[in-house]
């Protein structure tokens, strides 16, 4: 797997949100994308969408029931139409698979269509690893790949790079000269790759979604990158995970309506392709082989818990990401991994350890505006809670549950707010100490926006330094309703 970077999750956060170019480019992406999503349903009638995701729920659901029966469907349909279907257990075996496939068919050159699993095996690595020379053929990933970064958004990777960085990123990378003109760009990379497509051995796709009644893989693009990476080279391999499989052809036209619409706010993309194995005797083109390699790399582990099954259900439409506000203040990078944003909160703890992205399902408001802007109705709220609960209740070195305070401090905490005597007493102690640390100039402590910021002692710096801790107002409620809110009788 690529380098895991989930524990930077607040160092790198609290870098992204001083970022203008950034800041910049997701509240384009927001108000565009999601923009566009919000059009798209106001124009089939929110009545229809609401019905359309109810169809794409229920059918996942179902298929998630059943995905034993429509994977091994899937298998004896992709080799009946000629291709060949290999299971990986992990990332370790899924790479393996397509390495013997490069030394056994002496692949130089490999084109890749986007692919979200490839990037969580770090696919390209090991190819280069092995001698095969590998080209990103999405513009967007492309990008990133002469960046040698990893993907910023799950649609838009390249989402953050201003046309002024692409601009010195090409002049470096392909000699082109400088230019400012975002068509003039895309015609560069377009000349760089064209050749790359003929010159190719080996093509690489992932999948939007797999038919297992007819073995078909079907990927939805909008650049004609795809369909020249699983036609034009000799030998075509699909990477995907497991999850991705639906019944049938008629299942798969309600998730082409509810995709496009969502991630970009397209009635449909430019291209929709679908494979279902080499090429025929009688066809003009497409691959000599087809191998499909379906992946686990920790997905039955999520299948297996009923509460974050419901994560497998996402369509990787990026919608959730578009909606919020914590995405939106620190974009993809910040996440540490392949899956930024409120789905990639839930994702990645379960692939790459709770241990390892234990701050990752504490970065969401709870909101619930990823939850009503799913088209799969998937309730992400409800499964981060459930992480946070999990890394609350797990015990630490010492035997004691993570996420609370040490029992001493707890029971004082108890006593004091049973006591309203003690519990007077110690605002007024509190609030007393509160005014001469605030009106110190060497004090800890700061006053922010709503509250105090960036207070340096102890049990309250963790809190202060990303949220406001609001001030001891000068009067409690109850001394308000004493001294003015009540008559003698005690009544207003």
């Amino acid at each position: 797997m690529p380098e895991v970077k989930t524990r930077d999750f607040p160092a790198a956060s609290a870098v992204s949100i001083l970022d203008p170019q950034i800041r910049m480019a997701l509240q384009r992406a927001g108000t565009g994308f999601d923009g566009g999503r919000r059009e798209c349903i106001e124009e089939v009638t929110p009545q229809v969408w609401e019905e359309w995701r109810e169809q794409a729920r229920q059918t996942k659901l179902h298929t998630l029931d059943h995905l034993d029966y429509y994977l091994e469907m899937l298998e004896e349909r992709v080799s009946a139409n000629g291709g060949q279907v290999h299971f990986a257990a992990d990332a370790a075996e899924a790479n393996a698979i397509v390495a013997d496939l490069v030394r056994t068919r002496g692949v130089r050159i490999a084109t890749k269509s986007k692919s979200m699993v490839s990037e969580e095996l770090n696919l390209n690595h090991m190819l280069e690893s092995i001698g095969v020379d590998v080209y990103e053929t999405d513009l967007g990933e492309y990008i990133i790949q002469l960046a040698e970064e990893t993907p910023f958004h799950l649609v838009a990777p390249a989402l953050h790079k201003s046309k002024e960085e692409v601009s010195r990123l090409f002049t470096e990378k392909l000699g082109v000269p400088p230019m400012d003109d975002i068509n003039a760009l895309a015609a560069a990379a377009r000349e760089a790759l064209r050749q790359r497509f003929l010159e190719a051995d080996l093509g690489i796709s992932g999948a939007n979604f797999l038919v297992a009644e007819t073995g078909t893989l079907v990927i939805i693009t909008n650049e004609g990158n795809g369909r020249l990476c699983t036609s034009a080279p000799r030998i075509h391999v699909g990477i995907t995970g497991m999850e991705k499989v639906i019944p049938s052809v008629q299942d798969l036209a309600v998730f082409l309506r509810l995709l496009p619409r969502s991630a970009t706010g397209q009635r449909i993309t430019s291209y929709v392709s679908m494979v279902s194995g080499p090429r025929k005797h009688d066809d003009e083109d497409g691959p000599e082989e087809f191998h499909l390699i379906v992946v686990d790399n920790g997905r039955s582990r999520m299948l297996a818990d009923p509460d974050l099954r419901e994560a497998l259900m996402c369509i990787r439409c990026g919608a959730c990401l578009n909606i919020c506000p914590v995405y939106q203040k620190v974009g993809g990078h910040a996440y540490g991994w392949v899956y930024p944003g409120p789905i990639g909160s839930i994702v990645s703890p379960m692939l790459v350890g709770l241990d390892q992205a234990s701050d990752l399902p504490q970065a969401s408001s709870l909101c619930g505006a990823c939850r009503e802007a799913c088209p799969i109705r998937i309730d992400i709220p409800r499964m981060l809670l459930h992480l946070r609960h999990k890394l609350a209740e797990e015990p630490d070195a010492g035997g004691r549950a993570k996420g609370t305070m040490p029992r001493p401090i707890a029971n004082g905490f108890a006593k004091v707010m049973a006591n309203p005597g003690l519990l007077s007493a110690t605002r007024k102690f509190a609030r007393a100490a509160q005014a001469m640390l605030l009106g110190s100039p060497i004090s800890p402590l700061a006053r922010g926006g709503r509250g105090i910021r960036k207070a340096g002692l102890p049990l309250l710096s963790k809190w202060t330094h990303s949220r406001d801790l609001p001030e001891i107002a000068p009067r409690s409620f109850g001394e308000i309703w004493k001294q003015e809110l009540s008559n003698p009788d005690g009544e207003r």
